[in-house]
């Protein structure tokens, strides 16, 4: 049975519920805190394999982007069930990539942008307000649903280009 759904708009608590239903059925996964958004989510990392190959992944850096999110918890659930049942992945032993690299994967750098988006940030709270007020200063692109959150505000009168 599938942990991680891929058919509804997901979000910071089913991320969190997830990564829970994950380390209980695959006890040797490594997920850290490695930090704490704005609204004071936190920010998670999850190391899959010990090897000195080093590689790292991360999804949802913009609000809109949270199907990486989803992605990348699946990659997590399918790699963990092949690691249990000794077999292969898109072509790779995993028992063999689990010894010979580790996988870094922070499968939402942006939970309170992802939040907004999907809905889950509840309308007339602080939050939602302050983002909706930044939102006023960006007319053409439609909020929330098209917004890229940026939850502290933005400094209009200090803004310089890349």
């Amino acid at each position: 049975m599938s942990i991680v759904p891929t058919d509804v708009n997901y979000s910071y608590n089913i991320l969190r519920s997830n990564l829970t239903e994950l380390n209980y059925k695959y006890p040797f996964l490594n997920i850290q805190i490695v930090g704490n958004s704005v609204m004071d989510k936190n920010i998670y990392v999850v190391k899959l394999g010990k090897g000195p190959n080093k590689v790292f992944y991360s999804a949802s850096i913009h609000a809109n982007e949270w199907i990486t999110s989803v992605v990348l918890m699946k990659f997590i659930e399918d790699y963990s069930q092949a690691y249990v049942d000794n077999s292969s992945l898109y072509g790779y032993n995993i028992r063999n990539l689990f010894n010979n690299s580790s996988i870094y994967i922070m499968p939402m750098v942006n939970p309170d942008g992802v939040n907004l988006v999907t809905g889950s940030l509840p309308t007339g709270s602080y939050a939602y307000e302050n983002a909706l007020n930044i939102s006023k200063n960006f007319p053409d692109i439609p909020f929330p649903s098209g917004w890229k959150a940026n939850i502290n505000g933005v400094d209009l009168e200090n803004l310089q280009p890349i």
